[in-house]
């Protein structure tokens, strides 16, 4: 986009920058191909294996439906049907949030517990592969920290956004 007229306030990518974006966007495309593929031969998706993970790490293996979505971000409908699919297979019981009962919180079962701890091997092995093999230690912790500084400015610009509305 080098070539192209500049619009006034677009703040265009310099070719270093442009660079390192797409670099960016590469690694975390092939990374999260790796991830598919290896829980693809077990038939479970990432986006499915992510859900159980982060059940399997909250208090009582248990998480209101909306805070999960936000935790593992996506729709707050995508993971209504990813759990639906997780619910088919005995992996996950949804039950009226205790705090209000307008809420519903997703409970990981101990079969889908044991399908996690078979999995899990496979999920580190394929992220190892795809990231940590190719990063020092000290790399890796920086582009953590950077990362979640992104993870902090995006999701403060996006509540000061529906403040706005």
């Amino acid at each position: 986009m080098s070539d192209a007229p500049h619009e006034a306030g677009t703040r265009w990518l310099e070719e270093e920058e442009q660079h390192a974006w797409r670099a960016i966007l590469r690694a975390g495309h092939l990374v999260r191909v790796g991830m598919e593929e290896a829980l693809g031969a077990h038939d479970v998706s990432f986006g499915e294996y992510e859900l159980l993970s982060m059940l399997s790490e909250a208090p009582g293996r248990r998480m209101r439906m909306a805070a999960l979505a936000d935790l593992i971000v996506q729709s707050r409908s995508r993971v209504s049907h990813t759990a639906s699919r997780l619910e088919r297979r005995g992996w996950v019981r949804r039950a009226p949030a205790p705090q209000d009962g307008r809420g519903v919180v997703l409970l990981l079962t101990d079969e889908g517990r044991g399908v996690l701890e078979k999995l899990a091997p496979v999920h580190v092995e394929s992220v190892r592969r795809g990231l940590l093999d190719h990063l020092s230690r000290e790399e890796l912790v920086a582009y953590g920290e950077v990362m979640s500084r992104v993870v902090r400015a995006t999701r403060a610009s996006s509540e000061q956004a529906s403040d706005a509305v």
